[in-house]
């Protein structure tokens, strides 16, 4: 039995577990896509990398050929394949096991209403990677990765995993998992806005930042009222963002200089958002990420007029009622500038 299975060895899966394999660290990839793991067992996985290319053999199979009992189970398939993925897993499943989502979303939630919080680890991923085809990923650049129990409390098994995970980056351990995850989804609010055209994440956020930071502003209470303080990575820093009333712009712009920075020197120029609509052409993950979370917002009896807004479009995109392009962030853009809010964030000199 392998130390790590990873279910899904798409971008972020594919990516840890060819650095994982390199190192030595006896992994085990699954995937659902035939032609995928059959590359990966004949030629095996490409990494093209922002610094390094490499190709590693991986032991590599579909769900169906997966035996247990299994340890540790990095979880890595899209958020709306989360429920269906981790009940196919029960039966190789012991006491023991773990799951440690390395996704999008509040997946941990789901993982720990079916198998339990004990047998759940949250995790923030953030880094640059895209499926281009059956057996190759790019790899444009690192990023942050967080590891911790979902009640904030330390366990000897976030260190075993902490070293277990290291040959792929730096990982470190955190007591405020949820703080990481809901800082990552008022980001992921904004790239979903990104991905409505055809632009690069950072000429989105550069051009419109008072959209931008409205957008995750919209997430950052929603997690207030869910009693989690998202915490900052990456150069997203969403103590900036709200309160609104006592916004500083000047230190706003410098955070998203540094972000808008960042952006441009990745060798991954659009969200997998984007693929997921341009080039791939298939659902994305609105509704179980930002989508969730309007829901939960409605439910503190918050408005969620711009995260609303969003998830509609990114629905007519996928149904191909609506196309990409600036014009869907003029249409937020005005409605932004009809909303009742405590704050009218000044232009910035030089944005749109």
């Amino acid at each position: 039995m392998s130390p790590i299975t990873i279910v899904g060895a798409g971008a972020i899966g594919g990516t840890i577990g060819a650095y994982l394999t390199r190192a030595g660290v006896g992994v085990q990839l699954v995937d659902k896509v035939t032609e995928h793991v059959a590359a990966m067992r004949t030629k095996g996985l490409r990494i093209e990398g922002f610094g390094e290319t490499f190709t590693v053999a991986v032991d590599a199979v579909v769900p169906e050929d997966l035996t247990g009992p299994l340890g540790t189970v990095l979880l890595a398939v899209k958020a709306q394949d989360t429920e269906s993925t981790v009940r196919a897993l029960l039966p190789v499943l012991d006491e023991n096991s773990v799951v440690v989502s390395l996704q999008n979303g509040l997946c941990e939630r789901t993982i720990a209403g079916i198998i339990g919080p004990e047998r759940t680890v949250g995790c923030l991923i953030n880094f640059s990677a895209d499926y281009v085809s059956p057996g190759v990923i790019t790899y444009g650049g690192p990023g942050t990765v967080r590891l911790g129990e979902l009640d904030g409390k330390p366990a000897p098994r976030l260190e075993r995993l902490r070293e277990l995970l290291q040959p792929f980056g730096t990982v470190e351990v955190t007591d405020n998992i949820w703080g990481y995850v809901w800082g990552k989804l008022g980001y992921a609010n904004v790239l979903f806005g990104s991905a409505l055209t055809d632009e690069t994440m950072a000429d989105v956020i550069d051009s419109h930042r008072e959209l931008v930071v409205d957008l995750a502003a919209e997430v950052y209470e929603v997690a207030a009222l869910e009693h989690v303080e998202p915490v900052a990575f990456d150069d997203v820093e969403p103590s900036l963002y709200v309160p609104r009333k006592t916004r500083d712009w000047a230190a706003i712009n410098a955070s998203l200089d540094r972000l808008v920075a960042r952006r441009r020197a990745d060798q991954k120029t659009h969200s997998g958002i984007w693929r997921d609509l341009a080039v791939r052409r298939r659902k994305t993950e609105v509704d179980h990420q930002i989508g969730a979370v309007a829901e939960i917002g409605v439910g503190h009896g918050l408005p969620m007029t711009l995260t609303r807004e969003v998830v509609r479009m990114i629905h007519e995109i996928e149904e191909n009622t609506r196309e990409r392009g600036l014009a869907n962030l003029g249409e937020l853009e005005r409605l932004r500038h009809t909303m009742t809010t405590t704050e009218v964030a000044p232009n910035r000199i030089g944005s749109s």
